[in-house]
């Protein structure tokens, strides 16, 4: 053996005994965590990426849909909602975002039969002359256009369902897991070797394995709280855990409160879509907004702010449809600190809060994610045996956790069944990786014997 191969072997192949047994656990966790879901990570960082780019991309394939030549004054909004109509006669108005400059185009969203949920059809008219620009299936609150619907349905279940989600699930519910394993067995590496002023840089001298090793801890560590808030802010969306997340919220009261659009309005009374955008107008309510008509008899206009960068536009009026008088108001400033972190934390992930500046960190941090990923599987090729048996890499150290004492390691098969209930794909995996590492171990046995 070269002594650069003996350079790559731990000092010691025995368990340790005491809290120093937690090591090798955390090494073997952050081990098979890292390769069965690396592939995932590197799937939902490249989506990601290419999703975070798609305003720009919709403003340039869209052009024809979304601007129009600066002109003075407009049509009334009931007048542009007609001749939307005209064009989709078998359409619900379900809400209308007024034209928030003199060169954007009115956008009518309808309800129509055979869309997919969360799917709308929109027309876009040109609020100077009426003339209709087009029309395009929409997608979610955030009115994405075709191009950015497909890439974000890619990005979140590969287009296939909800079959497809329980990738970036898999992802989301592991990479915080990874990322603080990693934390520890890089920080901690370095304080036994005694060199913690390369904790935080790579080693430029370093060659081989030690250098990936290095590159690997290094950037691991700078990305660190950028893919931990990537991770919870994923979970959000996920399908399993989505719906704890949505259920702890609740229990809290921490849920994004609604304006109350109740009303005791005789039915049929309407003032129309332009007297009520010029109540909330008055009132302080600047654009982009969206206007939303009464849902059923006994409900009132809904006009909220969409504005959704730095500063956020979240506030919201309710008007009585009758007599355009406002009824009830809801400010973002009154929301509750947890739905404004909600809020700014989903819009940070994907890219709108900090305009150029957070694509930017996002691409940073999804190329980070990327090279982390790659440099993983790179160790691992370069820590084979390159002699006897044919096999990836050595396998961990058997019988660590008869080390560890029960005072730790009791909390500690706590923890792991709480967050695999609350996160069951992660448990679901996790019991996975147990079974694995079980027949590893008697098949290692059975060679050796």
């Amino acid at each position: 053996m070269s002594i650069a191969e003996r350079e790559t072997l731990p000092a010691v192949r025995t368990p340790a005994a005491g809290w120093a047994a937690i090591w090798p656990l955390l090494l073997r966790l952050h081990f098979y965590a890292g390769v069965f879901v690396g592939p995932f990570l590197v799937i939902a960082a490249l989506t990601g990426i290419a999703y975070i780019y798609t305003p720009q991309l919709e403003q340039s394939l869209y052009d024809r849909e979304l601007h129009v030549p600066a002109a003075a004054g407009a049509l009334p909004l009931d007048r542009q909602a007609e001749l939307a109509r005209a064009r989709v006669p078998d359409g619900t108005i379900t809400a209308v975002r007024p034209a928030p400059t003199a060169t954007d185009t009115t956008q009518v969203i309808f309800d129509r039969p055979g869309l997919a949920p969360s799917y709308r059809y929109t027309i876009f008219v040109d609020p100077h002359t009426g003339e209709v620009r087009g029309g395009l299936e929409t997608y979610g609150s955030g009115q994405a256009l075709p191009v950015r619907g497909w890439i974000d349905n890619l990005h979140r279940n590969l287009h296939l369902g909800d079959f497809g989600r329980l990738y970036s699930e898999l992802a989301a519910s592991w990479l915080w897991v990874i990322v603080l394993a990693g934390l520890v067995l890089w920080i901690g590496r370095r304080r036994r070797e005694r060199r913690a002023r390369s904790v935080l840089l790579p080693s430029g001298g370093a060659a081989g394995r030690r250098r990936l090793l290095s590159w690997h801890g290094a950037v691991g560590l700078w990305a660190a709280a950028g893919l931990l808030f990537l991770s919870a802010t994923g979970l959000t969306w996920s399908l399993y855990a989505g719906a704890s997340v949505s259920d702890l919220r609740s229990a809290l009261d921490w849920k994004t409160p609604s304006v109350s659009a109740t009303t005791s309005s005789p039915p049929g009374a309407d003032v129309g879509l332009q007297a009520v955008r010029d109540a909330t107008a008055r009132a302080g309510l600047s654009d982009p907004v969206e206007v939303r008509p009464p849902s059923k008899p006994g409900k009132g206009y809904v006009v909220q702010q969409v504005q959704r960068s730095w500063p956020e536009k979240q506030d919201s009026m309710a008007l009585d449809p009758a007599t355009g008088r406002i009824t009830n108001t809801l400010r973002f400033d009154d929301y509750p600190l947890a739905a404004k972190l909600s809020r700014w934390g989903i819009d940070a992930h994907m890219g709108l809060l900090f305009g150029w500046v957070n694509q930017l960190v996002l691409t940073a941090l999804a190329v980070g994610m990327i090279c982390l990923v790659c440099w993983g599987y790179r160790m691992w090729w370069l820590r084979r045996p390159t002699r006897g048996e044919t096999r990836f890499g050595r396998r961990p150290l058997r019988g660590a956790w008869r080390k560890v004492p029960g005072r730790v390691l009791a909390p500690l098969l706590v923890g792991a069944a709480v967050v695999g209930y609350f996160l069951p794909v992660l448990g679901v995996s996790l019991l996975g990786f147990l079974v694995l590492d079980v027949v590893l171990g008697w098949r290692g046995r059975e060679v050796a014997s």
